[in-house]
């Protein structure tokens, strides 16, 4: 007999394992993504059974969920053969920041912590608007956001909107609310055409090397490129659609752009 709120829970990807630790669910957890790193202490305390696309899914069977935390269509075959299995599936899909709230009061509600999760949110939501309180007035900086080197990949809608909340301007802002990262890939020259003052790259998990963005031609014409300002946000801040991304992440964004003397005290 299946229990609700659910007892064993699978996450597939990292946010929501750092939601229900915030949310003091934690002991739920049987399984979590080779990504999860937030909290440390999950590293310890949870076997891993899956990568982003793949996952090992007779090991997450042998764990016996009651419920499995799954997102986007990047996962649904994953979904699809444990929901043949008969096990439950929840899929989020949440693409920008209100996706982002959604997501932390819908996996409360899912594990009994409604209000546990509104306050969460909340606190968030406050720590967003005090962070563009911080910012308001300051020179608009352009921003150039890569994704993923090669192609080259601009941001996707929660980081776009993150950099304008931290007082910047995507330069990309239209692409961003483009769901696949296919449909956000841009040419070099379009980037020296958009001129950004500042470029932040996190390249999904792979080490950013400043040299080669450097080396693109003409890029040397790009104000951010001469001015050495090209910044690396690791990936665990930035990419996961999740609490990371609205504190740690967005505290990035706002060293990068106007220094971390400028950063308000803004934790949750």
């Amino acid at each position: 007999m299946r229990c609700f709120p659910p007892r064993r829970i699978v996450c597939l990807t990292e946010e929501t394992v750092e939601t229900l630790y915030l949310l003091g669910e934690q002991d739920r957890i049987v399984g979590v993504s080779g990504y999860a790193v937030r909290p440390p202490e999950v590293r310890k305390e949870k076997p891993r059974i899956s990568a982003f696309t793949s996952a090992n899914v007779p090991k997450i069977l042998d764990l016996k969920p009651d419920l499995v935390l799954t997102f986007s269509d990047l996962q649904a075959d994953i979904a699809a053969e444990l929901i043949r299995a008969g096990v439950a599936v929840h899929a989020f899909n949440q693409r920008d920041v209100p996706g982002i709230f959604a997501m932390i009061r819908t996996l409360g509600a899912l594990v009994g912590a409604s209000d546990k999760a509104g306050q969460l949110a909340s606190n968030l939501e406050r720590r967003l608007d005090k962070v563009a309180s911080s910012v308001r007035g300051r020179a608009k900086l352009k921003v150039y956001f890569e994704e993923w080197d090669d192609p080259a990949i601009s941001g996707i809608g929660w980081v776009s909107q993150l950099i304008e909340i931290a007082g910047g301007t995507d330069v990309f802002a239209a692409l961003a609310q483009q769901d696949a990262a296919k449909d956000r890939i841009v040419a070099y020259e379009d980037v020296v055409a958009a001129a950004p003052d500042v470029i932040l790259a996190s390249w999904c998990g792979k080490k950013v090397v400043h040299d080669r963005i450097r080396q693109r031609p003409g890029w040397d014409a790009i104000p951010a490129v001469q001015a050495d300002r090209i910044v690396e946000i690791k990936s665990p801040l930035i990419l996961q659609p999740g609490p990371a991304a609205l504190t740690d992440g967005l505290d990035a964004i706002v060293d990068a752009l106007h220094g971390a003397d400028h950063r308000a005290d803004t934790a949750a």
